[in-house]
């Protein structure tokens, strides 16, 4: 991978994750984000062509796909839209602690769901009062005989209103913050109510819900790996997730880019496209070296991952900067627009809608400075988790 050349495997996978984006996801992203519809057709057929549940493994019906492969496939669907590709991905964010920690019989029961059928998982970590500091978490889950009761709250849960499943996480010694915290596969038949739907400024065709655990009852079998260990387990999770969001973010930016940098041709102002006058030149090529220095990150931090390695630094690098990234570039082509990028008929405004969460979750571009500080000043041993925040 020094090279950066990639297989022809890899070439395929993002020639089909482009042509899906192409044909499928573009020509309906701008409606769908209007009217903040629920994108259930084209869940069902990003499942049947092969680009949901990319990491899940093949002997629970996956593919068995590496982290940068996934990256690709990120980056194509975001540039179609990256509210949709939200939708599409989650799975992999919930089906993460269940791959690293669960047991034979929740991994063949629960990933088999989702290859068996287009279903959808979330994962459930975010309350009111306990976003980035998650040891103030409040949620309960009390070991009863042979099961848990699970008592709380989550917010901000993507696909929670659609969920089959939840990968939850609830505190089993509430006096040990963050090193009380523990992971539970929940079924949606277990209880689980659905509060309510959020209505975004941006990736409005993506999902974000607010659900409760009121007397949930699971099993004791699906604890996921050791009681009182799930805070190492999200934290293990997201360093694999944030390459993924980081390539999200490098599609976003991507789109606005070129959108950005086709309208500088064709806008006339003083006698000659805007695209001839320095100011905007500098704009596109700002636009253009940002762009490809977070893919790099991008694909650094997922490589490190297929190798074996932690990435927890180069994944909060690419993450951070990737983010940012978006937001900048998306901003820079609504100035490109002039008051037209202000308008919702013109694209750039969507985008620059979009960008904006790239930065706040999977931990915010505050939260990935302080894991690359702390990561820098006093550097983990390979076996210690992140700082208690995400």
């Amino acid at each position: 991978m020094v090279d950066f050349t990639l297989t022809d495997e890899q070439k395929n996978l993002r020639e089909l994750a482009h042509d899906f984006a192409v044909k499928e996801i573009r020509p309906v992203a701008w409606e769908y984000d209007k009217d903040g519809t629920w994108p259930e057709e084209l869940i069902a057929r990003a499942w049947e062509v092969g680009l949901m549940n990319t990491h899940i493994p093949a002997e629970y019906g996956g593919p068995g796909a590496g982290y940068l492969d996934g990256c690709l496939i990120e980056e194509e669907l975001s540039w179609g839209c990256s509210g949709i590709q939200t939708s599409l991905g989650c799975n992999g964010l919930a089906t993460a602690p269940v791959i690293l920690g669960a047991s034979e019989e929740l991994k063949k029961e629960y990933l088999g769901r989702l290859t068996d059928a287009p279903l959808l998982a979330s994962f459930c970590l975010t309350e009111p009062d306990a976003g980035s500091d998650v040891s103030g978490m409040r949620t309960r889950a009390e070991r009863k005989g042979d099961k848990y009761v699970i008592n709380g709250s989550k917010c901000f849960i993507t696909n929670g209103g659609y969920a089959n499943w939840y990968t939850v996480y609830a505190k089993t010694d509430k006096d040990a913050g963050h090193r009380g915290i523990s992971a539970f596969v929940v079924p949606r038949e277990a209880g689980v109510v659905v509060d309510k739907k959020e209505d975004k400024l941006g990736q409005r065709a993506s999902n974000t819900a607010t659900v409760s655990f009121n007397d949930v009852e699971v099993p004791a079998e699906n604890l996921i790996g050791e009681e009182n260990q799930g805070f190492k387990l999200a934290m293990a999770s997201l360093d694999r997730t944030r390459p993924g969001v980081a390539a999200m973010a490098v599609g976003i930016a991507r789109a606005a880019f070129e959108f950005a940098t086709d309208y500088s041709k064709e806008r006339i102002q003083f006698g000659v496209p805007i695209a001839m006058h320095q100011a905007i030149q500098f704009m596109i090529a700002d636009m253009a070296t940002e762009i490809e220095a977070a893919r790099l990150l991008t694909w650094k931090s997922a490589v490190q991952l297929d190798e074996g390695q932690r990435n927890t630094i180069i994944s909060s690098h690419a993450k951070r900067f990737a983010a940012d990234t978006a937001m900048k570039v998306a901003t820079d082509a609504v100035q490109v627009y002039g008051g037209y990028g202000f308008i919702k008929d013109y694209p750039v405004e969507k985008l620059f809608r979009d960008a904006k969460i790239m930065q706040l979750y999977e931990g915010t571009s505050q939260i990935q400075r302080l894991v690359i500080a702390r990561e820098t000043l006093a550097p983990r041993r390979a076996e210690e988790p992140a700082a208690a925040a995400v």
